[in-house]
């Protein structure tokens, strides 16, 4: 679904020259970002025959083409490979970097970086962001003024307060990015101070009232692909930064619980007059790292004993605990052989760490989001003396006069009172690619995305509660119940099973054999000691981190951790048809004839399509950037007549031939078929000047993907709210069964087709409001847009680009990791039966113990390494290929 965000802005899109602050570029920037373009797009025949030296940079260049130039990432078809980027957005923010000055970023960036995200086209709404910044000056006078009071020698300027305001921001992926919003911030005026937090996905900045506009800062960032919402100001800690901690601690802990334990392995004697100091001082280190870092994976094991759950941190506890309180009772009886604080340090400096990477994995693709969206955005409601006044959608109430302005979605059903027609987008809320049109005194559902240029007077019928759109925008708590990996649960099952039952005969055979109770407790301590789950605690969270990187150089994230344990379930692709097979928005299918306009009838073409929502503008609007710099708009006012297009002066923008009024037939508010009659004109004074042909278009690589998806096992199907015969039609383009295109569905009808047909092993592939109910029905979910922030914060996973290649990576690279594992276990399994029996017998010490466990933590990760390098060389290939 071509679903528009929930937030739409009037003011123009940070497209215009105005933007480009902070001085004129230099003449070498202006010609990489003029001249080199052209270049690219120039026709094969018309470009000069080369010399040797020449025809080797060109087959050079040609080789590089085969990733964006801006993003990095891989081209799929022909035309990309021409131009040199991935995509028309990827084109026009690189050609804004260069005429910013800001060329530096492309040496700073990631080799790799997501592509550019449609919304950079598409208006916002920053009316929030005036008001915060109206709130954060008036804060910032009345503290002014009271210092102003308590120190009145200062002169005026220096009591002042300056205005600050920490935000969110979408879209950080690299020390490149933060580089970028810095500059673009140092070049607004007013601009004071500003510090990009990567980890957090927040900014703090401040700045000189009455120069600078936080709203402009915001549409500069979204033209640079940065998208501004609110701060998470009560969000919790990222959890690696309090693993960061306890790291450093335990990291501080074990060398000094080392530097007093070295000695005894070096000839110390219990006679020395510092030893048992010594001992005493490795003892206090190593219970502050039992407490520092011990206790984060005993509090982990006890709150899954209580749900239930065999939970990874169990071994690890039980590790730890049998360590510390053997070392603890050998010191205490004086018996230092039995003493392995050095142990119990350093294997938890371990675990923390591998911990760590697990969870940085899954928020480095977190933080690429906004953890809180500007929505549902407020509603002007008109009051009894003709004025209007902002309401959040919470408290509407049935029978309230609502303005709904240009671009914004109606948050509860209304009736339409004026004017007399409008022009809706639906496509949010069942799919139907679209406009409809609407006649006064007609009844509008919740989520219907208003295209008229000019704002649509309703009447509500139902409260926030009740609509449709409150259902479909409710988020699902990640953290209310705890997800069971099964798995994960027989290996620790396994495990505990095991080392219990060898420990305990061990103590057993020992201790009736012998009759050395002492001797007795030393082997069961080295049994659980040299016992080490590094498969599970290290090596499973490195295979993790190094399939989450691979699979971000294919430009998939996965934002929960829950997906690598269920990924192996999934038999069904679900896939929703708008948006998710086919791009968002209609795509020029002749882009020659905008290249063809003059430059007077690109400024009228830019005037008429800059601050429309309507899909079809979007589309030319997001074509004519690309190709150039924005032209200068016309002087004068754009009038829209419902069904009939745009006009601006002597031009007008339909979808059909004009009239001799100059006027565009009355079929804009029609579905439309876009290969045949869809074809929108550009005329002046009623001829037409140029003529262009639109049509949704299914991802370049779709119907390749699909078949080797299914071959690999997969079934597909389709679910979308668009009519049957298209969607049939648009799975027999892909190769798929006519059945297997499922069309006019709504919300909840997609929702129960999944609940009864395949919710254990569905895969739900969407990026709509209307696949919100099935995404909680599907056992695992992805979308291929982000900037709307519904999907994105309820997807495990999300992929970007103008393909869905990043599905079967996805697979791909699960495949692997799990080989992967496989291998760990295997490799576990043979040490731990090899040391275990070894420490049953009696042949393991303290000295032997204290070596064993680095080296197999070391082994292990070697083997880890090793086994995902097919992860990494996959992803490789895929960013060099052609």
């Amino acid at each position: 679904m071509h679903a528009a965000a929930l937030q739409i802005d009037l003011a123009p899109l940070p497209s215009r020259p105005a933007h480009k602050a902070g001085g004129q570029p230099t003449p070498s920037s202006q010609k990489k970002s003029v001249e080199r373009p052209r270049t690219v797009s120039q026709p094969k025949a018309a470009r000069p025959r080369c010399t040797d030296a020449a025809a080797t940079s060109a087959r050079k260049e040609k080789q590089s083409s085969a990733a964006c130039r801006h993003c990095g990432t891989p081209i799929v078809d022909e035309g990309q490979r021409e131009s040199g980027f991935c995509c028309a957005g990827c084109s026009y923010v690189y050609r804004l970097v260069h005429d910013s000055g800001l060329d530096a970023y492309y040496r700073i960036k990631d080799q790799v970086t997501a592509p550019v995200d449609p919304s950079v086209f598409q208006p916002q709404d920053y009316d929030w962001l005036a008001e915060l910044q109206r709130d954060a000056e008036a804060q910032a006078r009345e503290q002014g003024g009271s210092d102003a009071a308590a120190a009145a020698p200062l002169p005026a300027p220096a009591s002042a307060a300056t205005p600050s305001a920490t935000l969110g921001i979408q879209g950080i992926s690299c020390a490149g990015c933060v580089w970028l919003i810095e500059k673009c911030f140092e070049q607004l005026p007013g601009a004071r101070r500003i510090n990009v937090n990567a980890q957090l996905g927040h900014m703090e900045l401040s700045w000189q009232a009455g120069e600078f506009s936080l709203p402009e800062f915001a549409r500069r960032l979204q033209s640079f692909n940065y998208l501004v919402g609110p701060h998470d100001a009560e969000g919790a800690e990222p959890e690696s930064r309090a693993l960061v901690r306890r790291i450093g601690l335990c990291t501080a802990f074990v060398m000094n619980t080392m530097l007093f334990t070295l000695p005894s392995y070096f000839g110390m004697e219990q006679s020395f007059a510092y030893a048992r100091l010594f001992g005493t001082l490795a003892l206090a280190f190593g219970t502050l790292s039992m407490l520092a870092g011990g206790g984060y994976f005993i509090q982990r094991a006890w709150a899954g004993l209580r749900h239930g759950l065999l939970h990874i941190d169990l071994p690890i506890s039980l590790g730890i605990l049998g360590a510390y309180l053997g070392s603890l009772y050998g010191w205490a009886v004086g018996e230092e052989r039995y003493v392995y604080f050095d142990f119990v340090s350093t294997f938890i400096v371990l675990m923390l760490v591998g911990r760590w990477a697990q969870v940085c994995a899954v928020e480095r693709n977190r933080r690429r989001l906004l953890a809180l969206q500007p929505r549902p955005q407020h509603i002007a409601v008109f009051q009894p003396d003709g004025s209007t006044r902002p309401l959040a959608p919470e408290k509407l109430q049935p029978g309230q006069s609502l303005e709904l302005r240009s671009g914004q979605v109606l948050p509860v059903e209304a009736r339409l009172e004026a004017p007399a027609r409008a022009e809706f987008s639906l496509a949010s809320i069942n799919g139907e690619a679209a406009p409809r049109a609407y006649a006064a005194g007609q009844l509008i559902p919740a989520g219907a995305l208003n295209l008229s240029r000019s704002p649509a007077r309703l009447r509500a019928t139902q409260a926030w509660a009740q609509s449709l759109l409150a259902e479909l925008t409710a988020r699902q708590n990640e953290s209310a119940a705890p997800q069971r990996n099964p798995l994960l649960e027989r290996i620790v099952q396994g495990y505990l099973i095991g080392i219990l039952a060898v420990a305990a005969l061990a103590a057993l055979g020992w201790g009736l054999g012998t009759g050395d109770l002492l001797k007795t407790g030393a082997i069961v301590t080295a049994i659980l000691v040299v016992s080490c789950p590094c498969a599970i605690g290290l090596a499973f969270p490195l295979a993790e981190e190094i399939a989450s990187v691979a699979l971000r150089r294919r430009g998939v994230y996965v934002r929960s951790s829950r997906l690598w344990s269920i990924l192996h379930k999934v038999r069904k692709l679900i896939f929703d048809k708008t948006g998710t097979l086919t791009l968002e928005t209609p795509t020029l299918q002749n882009p020659e004839a905008l290249a063809a306009l003059s430059p007077e009838s690109r400024q009228a073409l830019y005037s008429l399509v800059r601050d429309n929502p309507h899909p079809v503008s979007q589309s030319l609007l997001e074509a004519l950037l690309a190709g150039g710099p924005p032209p200068e708009p016309l002087a004068g006012e754009v009038v829209e007549e419902i069904g009939q297009g745009v006009r601006l002066g002597p031009w007008s923008l339909g979808r059909s031939e004009p009239q001799g009024d100059g006027r565009a037939a009355p079929t804009s508010a029609q579905p439309a078929d876009h290969k045949k009659k869809g074809a929108t004109v550009l005329a002046c004074d009623g001829q037409p000047v140029a003529r262009f042909e639109l049509a949704d278009t299914i991802r370049s690589d779709a119907r390749a993907e699909l078949r080797h998806l299914r071959a690999l096992g997969y079934e597909a199907h389709i679910l979308s709210g668009d009519a049957r015969t298209k969607v049939e039609k648009i799975a027999a383009e892909l190769g798929l069964p006519r059945e297997q295109g499922h069309g006019q569905m709504s919300p909840q009808d997609k929702a129960d087709w999944l609940r009864q047909h395949t919710r254990a092993d569905a895969l739900m592939l969407g990026d709509g409001l209307n696949d919100s109910l099935a995404f909680d029905a599907a056992l695992a979910r992805g979308t291929p847009v982000i900037h709307r922030g519904v999907l994105a914060q309820k997807s495990d996973f999300y992929y970007l680009g103008r393909g869905i290649g990043g599905i079967r990576a996805l697979f791909e690279i699960n495949a692997i990791r799990r080989r992967a594992e496989r291998v760990i276990l295997v490799f576990s399994v043979t040490y731990n039966l090899l040391a275990v029996g070894f420490a049953a017998a009696g042949f393991i010490n303290p000295l032997i113990a204290a070596i064993l466990m680095p080296v197999n933590s070391l082994l292990t990760l070697a083997l880890v390494s090793l086994a995902m390098k097919g992860a990494l060389a996959s992803a490789s290939h895929a960013h060099t290929r052609a």
